[in-house]
């Protein structure tokens, strides 16, 4: 027979379950507090956001930028303003956009490297330090920013193969950011984005937009605006073959590959046939695979 005396503490139990449940979920949206980040212990990271962390990066990717042919303008276009904003003078946020395999986060990684280098002996120079974000994690970048706010020390965040689909509507949050809203943007920051689109969206979204929108004109202004915030815009374009053979000779010669000339050019150009396509991405994938036939460490 149940009675209330041997209801109760079930009762109670029950009730004190369901009390620390909500304690738990209260407890998840608080701000978490962040540990204070060493930026001394690299001069690269990679952005997590949940927990927020900045994990260094004791060796970056990267090959030296003397390397990258065939993009001499863009190259000096992303120089001067990399070295300008790590001279503490004004600089803008970057969009580099094009052909796909042609070099474009190759030439944001060189750069943040040379320009390092070419700095370090100036007096009162400040570390440029290169944050990846992940694009999946574009909302979290005000957050970001505004860790980095005050900071001594100059911030590039990159983030490579940035677009937005369907329904995505986190590019709100990155125009916001390059915005900066009513505090700006931190002058201790740029923000440097590669993609294969002009203007981040696919036409068919804009397509899309201008069909179903009762003001069609407002709807993809909306949405194309957000590459208006990269001040400075950076196409990369399909290489010709010359400029492909430039490229696999000067890796060739870095490397020190003992090949003759007429046997480079050939295996270099029945490589691009069987891959459809010139770019510093497959000129790369043939110097791999020519250093490897040939016993050659990189």
């Amino acid at each position: 027979m149940i009675t209330k005396e041997n209801r109760e503490p079930s009762e109670i139990a029950l009730l004190t379950n369901k009390l620390d449940e909500i304690v738990s979920l209260l407890a998840s949206t608080l701000p978490k507090t962040t540990a204070p980040v060493d930026f001394s212990a690299a001069d690269a990271f990679v952005f997590h956001p949940s927990p927020f962390e900045l994990s260094p990066v004791p060796k970056v990717n990267r090959v030296d930028i003397s390397l990258l042919k065939g993009v001499d303008h863009s190259k000096n276009l992303l120089m001067d303003n990399t070295a300008r904003f790590a001279k503490g003078l004004p600089a803008n946020n970057v969009l580099l956009w094009g052909a796909r395999g042609m070099g474009k986060s190759s030439l944001v990684k060189s750069a943040h490297a040379s320009i390092n280098t070419q700095f370090a002996a100036v007096a009162d120079f400040k570390t440029l330090i290169l944050i990846e974000i992940h694009r999946e994690d574009i909302e979290a970048l005000p957050a970001l920013m505004n860790q980095l706010r005050g900071q001594p020390f100059n911030f590039i965040i990159f983030c490579d193969d940035l677009s937005f689909d369907g329904d995505d509507t986190s590019y709100k949050s990155l125009k916001a950011a390059l915005d900066g809203g009513i505090e700006g943007r931190p002058s201790n920051v740029l923000f440097y984005a590669t993609s294969n689109r002009r203007h981040l969206l696919p036409r068919d979204m804009m397509e899309n937009e201008r069909s179903t929108a009762i003001h069609a004109g407002e709807a993809v202004e909306e949405k194309v605006s957000l590459s208006d915030r990269f001040g400075l815009w950076i196409g990369f374009h399909k290489c010709s073959q010359e400029e492909y053979l430039e490229m696999i000779e000067g890796y060739t010669t870095h490397f020190e590959l003992v090949i003759t000339p007429e046997d480079l050019r050939a295996q270099a150009l029945e490589w691009s046939t069987t891959r459809g396509a010139r770019s510093g991405r497959v000129a790369w994938q043939f110097i791999q695979d020519l250093a490897g036939r040939l016993g050659k460490r990189l």
